[in-house]
């Protein structure tokens, strides 16, 4: 409850001053936690951005003290702060009646783009409950105020999505996830194999749907967000393998878009229990 108690009255700060007081909180992490800092560093040169680290550890910082304000501030606040670009491509699908997976990748605001798209149209997205317990009313709360439904990461979320999509309405999912064994298949990002989920490609297909890709991109000294759809350029012909990689080359496009505000410190590289490396020495 403290935790909720102190994000509630976070929310009403400027969305600049948490933003400024994020950016120290990730210098601060940066400095104290070695592992933060290599695999920041590592996951940064891998992708050929080291030149953004700077800029990336102050971003970091940011999309944790965002957070309050995404969550708990009056939805009308919120808003406010927002900008949508490309939304005319989200209509033209609702329009012709076709479900629309979305895939966000964690990349800027990732936790702000559901939470638009579901005040105009209803929305079912995947969801895992957060590992830290304090943070679920939080997220949930949050979540609860948009017309978005919660689908859990089991066989019986997947059939929750695929219904909606079959009803032509749009479903959300996080395609940078590390999945479970018997979830995902190896791919390349960035040079490099990752364990990547099948899933958005089954969706697609099972649901008789469209991908169209969405991030929120996080505005200089707190001006807000822009919002902004970008179509699904790849293919999904040919085998798992062939479809994850070619999210995952989406997801590199998109990343290129604002490379400092890209999850870097996530262990997107680990390798699953029970799942067998294909190169073991590339494999965190």
């Amino acid at each position: 409850m403290m935790l909720v108690l102190l994000f509630r009255i976070l929310s009403f700060l400027p969305l600049r001053a948490l933003h400024a007081l994020g950016a120290a909180l990730g210098w601060i992490v940066y400095l104290l936690s070695p592992s933060h800092r290599r695999r920041l560093r590592e996951n940064l040169e891998r992708a050929g951005y080291g030149g953004h680290l700077r800029a990336a550890i102050a971003e970091s910082g940011k999309a944790i003290a965002e957070l309050p304000f995404v969550w708990c501030a009056p939805q009308e606040r919120v808003t406010r702060h927002v900008t949508m670009e490309n939304w005319e491509l989200v209509q033209r699908q609702l329009d012709a009646g076709r479900g629309i997976v979305f895939l966000t990748p964690h990349l800027g605001c990732f936790e702000l783009t559901a939470q638009q798209v579901s005040l105009r149209v209803e929305l079912t997205v995947m969801y895992r409950p957060p590992r830290q317990s304090a943070l679920k009313p939080l997220v949930e709360g949050a979540r609860e105020r948009q017309h978005m439904h919660l689908a859990p990461a089991n066989l019986a979320g997947v059939r929750m999505l695929v219904k909606a999509l079959r009803g032509g309405q749009p479903v959300g999912v996080l395609p940078d996830q590390v999945p479970q064994e018997g979830e995902g298949v190896w791919a390349p990002f960035f040079g490099r194999d990752a364990y990547t989920m099948t899933l958005p490609a089954k969706l697609a297909q099972l649901g008789k749907a469209d991908i169209l890709t969405v991030y929120a991109e996080r505005l200089p000294r707190g001006r807000g967000f822009a919002i902004r759809f970008v179509p699904f350029e790849g293919s999904l012909d040919g085998d798992a393998a062939q479809q994850a990689a070619a999210i995952n080359r989406q997801m590199e496009k998109l990343i290129a878009y604002c490379p400092a505000q890209y999850f870097w410190s996530y262990n997107r590289y680990k390798k699953p229990q029970g799942v067998e490396a294909p190169h073991p020495e590339t494999v965190a």
